[in-house]
């Protein structure tokens, strides 16, 4: 675990927000040179904090308007290999999430649609034809907020 100061807890929370700050904006926003900053932003890099910089796309302003996450079981019977099911899964471009869990459910999908119908085509054509598939529940998202993470 790296010891956390607050400007590094400062740096983490604005690239959170925004991720395509540049080591020059953050060290003026927290009075630091560019490549102090740069040096921090390297070090948090290299410890393992920061593992990636992101862009969120608004899937909405894409056409997708539904967002279904589904709870699926694998057959026991037959038992395909997880990373035959998981292969398959991964290469279904409207399946955004694939998450191997514990509990009632082997996996937790999160698929998104341009509408319904456009659901149900992909969930008939590409899902529930998936290797070893067994049993699939569907929750549709009708809202989502975001969260602030354990930097605030």
């Amino acid at each position: 675990m790296i010891a956390l100061d607050e400007v590094d807890r400062g740096f983490l929370k604005a690239l959170t927000a925004d991720a395509t700050l540049s080591a020059g904006e953050l060290g003026r926003r927290f009075g630091l040179s560019q490549p102090a900053a740069w040096r921090r932003l390297k070090r948090l890099t290299d410890a393992g904090a920061i593992r990636t910089r992101r862009v969120v796309v608004d899937r909405e302003a894409l056409g997708f308007s539904v967002t279904v996450f589904l709870g699926v079981k694998l057959a026991t019977k037959g038992r395909v290999s997880l990373e035959d099911f998981e292969r398959a899964v991964i290469a279904i471009p409207e399946v955004q999430w694939v998450q191997h869990i514990l509990g009632i459910y082997d996996y937790r999908l999160r698929v998104v649609a341009r509408d319904l119908s456009d659901f149900e085509r992909v969930l008939r054509r590409r899902i529930m034809t998936l290797p070893g598939l067994g049993q699939v529940d569907a929750n549709v998202l009708l809202s989502e907020e975001r969260r602030p993470g354990p930097l605030g």
